[in-house]
């Protein structure tokens, strides 16, 4: 299932320099591929999020392309986590947190894709897994425990994952803003700031209840 995961990823990126699609998430196992994929109907519960790698040349692209395709797939986990709260999480809190969790970060994902086609529409696959930040919070995430659990075990489970997660969003996005040395977009930058802002907002609120709820 980790050749299987990896390769649907890679389709997402080949097919946003190709075409004005951008329904998936790419790795760089079949760069003759150009049909989008779309992440949300994958089986979650079975994907290895720990195991992608870096697209080829990754660490060479722009910085704002290297952020933009690493960040998408990012925030991708953290869908794919958060999408698994509304069936399992036994506390009505968990569950709205969940949802904004979805809401707020699609409609980022659905951004940087416009900044990709604007910005990079040629461009290859930049996912890189040595961008500061992406090993910690891609590493951490265990899909097939999460989809496992249920009730209160879920709930701290999913916070403890989520919050190693956030913390690798926050990592990602400082790296950015310590790198741009004005050379970054100003929107992306705004966007890191935004990032760094909500989500330890949401660390810090996750830290509370995980330690609240016993």
């Amino acid at each position: 299932m980790k050749f299987i995961s990896v390769f649907l990823i890679s389709l997402f990126l080949i097919s946003c320099s190709t075409s004005d699609n951008h329904d998936g998430h790419d790795h760089s196992t079949a760069a003759s591929n150009t049909n989008a994929v779309d992440h949300s109907q994958m089986d979650h519960g079975s994907m290895d999020h720990g195991g992608l790698k870096s697209s080829p040349g990754a660490a060479d692209a722009p910085r704002d392309l290297q952020f933009i395709d690493t960040m998408i797939v990012h925030h991708q986990g953290a869908l794919d986590m958060a999408k698994l709260v509304e069936a399992r999480a036994s506390r009505e809190e968990l569950r709205k947190f969940g949802a904004a969790i979805i809401a707020d970060q699609d409609r980022e994902i659905t951004q940087m894709k416009r900044w990709r086609d604007d910005w990079f529409k040629d461009a290859k696959p930049a996912i890189n897994m040595e961008f500061a930040g992406m090993k910690e919070g891609m590493g951490q995430m265990d899909m097939k425990a999460l989809g496992e659990l249920k009730g209160p075990e879920f709930d701290r489970e999913f916070i403890r994952q989520m919050t190693l997660h956030h913390q690798g969003a926050v990592l990602m996005s400082r790296a950015l803003l310590d790198g741009a040395k004005g050379d970054s977009k100003p929107e992306l930058k705004k966007l890191a700031e935004a990032i760094i802002t909500s989500q330890n907002a949401e660390i810090d609120q996750m830290n509370k209840w995980f330690s609240e709820w016993k």
